[in-house]
């Protein structure tokens, strides 16, 4: 598929799907002939925090939507976010979220190159990959 002619995407809520590192996804946008970013949605339920990981070679900005939380990024003081915020995370470095809020925290995670799997890497001590 050719991008050069403009493109409107609209991703299907029955494909958002559970990822083990404790969020719920949905693309957004991910595709190789994008290769510069991808976006997703992320959903974290009341009171999860998701597993410790880094993504290797891969920028992620979180944009939060709705709800409340708190951010660790490795190297840098937890710190509360909420809608509008904007979390930049190096490439490589930790980070995990918790939502502290009583309804769903939801951000999108916007990806520079896009996200690819073989770049995540489970890093959370607390019960292994």
């Amino acid at each position: 598929m050719s991008l050069d002619r403009g493109l409107v995407h609209s991703p299907d809520e029955a494909d958002e799907y559970f990822m083990e590192e404790g969020c719920f996804i949905l693309e957004s946008w991910n595709r190789a002939e994008d290769p510069e970013v991808s976006i997703a949605r992320a959903r974290v339920r009341p009171g999860v925090t998701t597993r410790r990981h880094r993504l290797d070679g891969i920028v992620e900005r979180y944009l939060i939507l709705d709800g409340l939380g708190t951010v660790e990024i490795e190297g840098m003081t937890p710190r509360r976010v909420g809608a509008g915020d904007l979390v930049h995370i190096p490439a490589g470095l930790g980070q995990r979220i918790r939502n502290d809020g009583e309804r769903d925290l939801v951000f999108l995670a916007i990806c520079t190159p896009r996200f690819r799997p073989p770049a995540y890497e489970d890093i959370d001590p607390a019960s292994g990959p």
